[in-house]
């Protein structure tokens, strides 16, 4: 018997929408659209366990073999599994009991019911294993750099997309604060986690990890890429200010001068990429003293006291210096803390005689409220001198007081020595 292939509009148009299904590979494919038709014949039939199907997906190709076991006449029980003799012989006249009976069947003659069945069967299984491969896909590219395609933009979110008609996320919070976005242009960001609920992949990018500007560097500087340099320590206040500690293991390569380029050049076009953010590259040191001393650079520091217990260093400085330390808006003292995974409290030094001349903070109870004085000891300064030498943004934050209070009483204790 020559064996025919089925077509028919329904099937066709049924294996056109699949067989350019994107991120399935040929072999899953088939074994989904077997999987299908034989979800389908199982309730037509009751059992699949007897059927031969083959599927040709690139040309819409598909056959379907039922298998019968021939028994003598009056003696069919499973008229899916077995065939009488006198219908056996019906197709071919010397056929016998026991023997099995292979016969094609037409997929076409189930009805439009089963076709849709089928196709509905067909739909839900490749959008699963669609979800599936671009969940692992981008699973496998969590924390490496993409570029996308500005799509839609809205108030909470960017949606963009990729070479291959994925939809990518960049929420707000994942966006450098100066970014504009304009519809069409092609951005990068990295991928900063892949959520799967329900099995509905979400890839959300950023713009502000750390590791972004990691990754940039990499690409930019090749002694990174060669493993020659190595990235400590990333800390960014997205669109402002970061700072970056390098290390080499070869004495011969200044780390610092090799990420920053000649005159810059490295790193330009990363601060461009960044919306103008600043890049300070500094050297790690596992002397943490050391390493607290760079990384608030520019300022140079008197000394440092450490209490690794608790990750808190207290850094002294010549008067001049502490506007340096600390930074425009906080921002130099908040990376360095930030860097060094230690909370740095900034004080002033003070000289021998003005040490002498200090004043406990009761000595103002007329004032200054009690219950301000008693906030202000609970963060560690109990005179006059040592609130002053202190910053006005560290009582504000630590001692937890409106701008106002601190303002009266550094007006307060300024007098006293005026």
């Amino acid at each position: 018997m020559a064996e025919r292939k089925q077509k028919g509009p329904s099937m066709i148009e049924t294996f056109q929408e699949f067989k350019e299904t994107k991120n399935i590979d040929r072999t899953t494919l088939v074994s989904v659209l077997e999987e299908s038709f034989r979800n389908v014949i199982a309730k037509l039939f009751g059992s699949d366990e007897n059927f031969d199907v083959i599927v040709n997906p690139d040309k819409g190709d598909f056959e379907i073999h039922r298998n019968r076991i021939v028994v003598a006449d009056g003696e069919v029980q499973d008229e899916n599994k077995e065939i009488s003799l006198s219908e056996a012989q019906k197709i071919e006249p010397d056929y016998e009991v026991g023997e099995e009976v292979s016969e094609e069947v037409n997929f076409q003659k189930f009805g439009r019911r089963a076709i849709l069945n089928l196709r509905q069967t067909l739909a839900s299984k490749i959008l699963e294993l669609e979800h599936d491969s671009l969940y692992q896909k981008y699973k496998d590219r969590e924390g490496t750099v993409v570029s996308a395609e500005v799509y839609q933009m809205w108030k909470r979110e960017v949606l963009l997309i990729d070479d291959e008609g994925n939809e990518l996320h960049l929420p707000k919070s994942e966006q450098i604060p100066n970014d504009n976005y304009r519809k069409g242009e092609t951005i990068r960001a990295i991928v900063k986690e892949v959520q799967n609920e329900n099995n509905n992949p979400r890839i959300i990018l950023s713009r502000t990890s750390p590791l972004f500007l990691e990754r940039l560097l990499e690409a930019e500087v090749p002694e990174i890429n060669d493993g020659l340099i190595t990235i400590r320590r990333v800390a960014r206040m997205p669109g402002e200010r970061a700072k970056v500690a390098v290390e080499s293991y070869d004495d011969r390569i200044d780390p610092v001068g090799a990420c920053v380029g000649v005159k810059g050049s490295r790193v330009h076009g990363i601060v461009r990429e960044l919306g103008n953010e600043n890049i300070d590259v500094i050297n790690y040191s596992n002397n943490t003293q050391l390493f607290i001393q760079r990384a608030l650079s520019p300022a140079k520091v008197t000394s440092i006291t450490l209490n690794p217990e608790e990750h808190k260093a207290e850094v002294y400085l010549q008067p001049e210096e502490v506007s340096l330390a600390i930074g425009k808006g906080g921002l130099n003292i908040k990376l360095a803390s930030m860097l060094t995974e230690y909370t740095i409290d900034v004080f002033r030094v003070v000289n021998e005689s003005e040490a002498y001349e200090d004043i406990y903070l009761e000595e103002f109870s007329d004032e200054i409220d009690q219950w301000i004085i008693d906030a202000i000891k609970a963060i560690g300064l109990d005179t006059a001198k040592a609130v002053l030498n202190a910053p006005r943004e560290m009582l504000i934050e630590k001692a937890d007081l409106e701008e106002e209070t601190v303002d009266h009483v550094l007006s307060v204790l300024r007098a006293e020595f005026e």
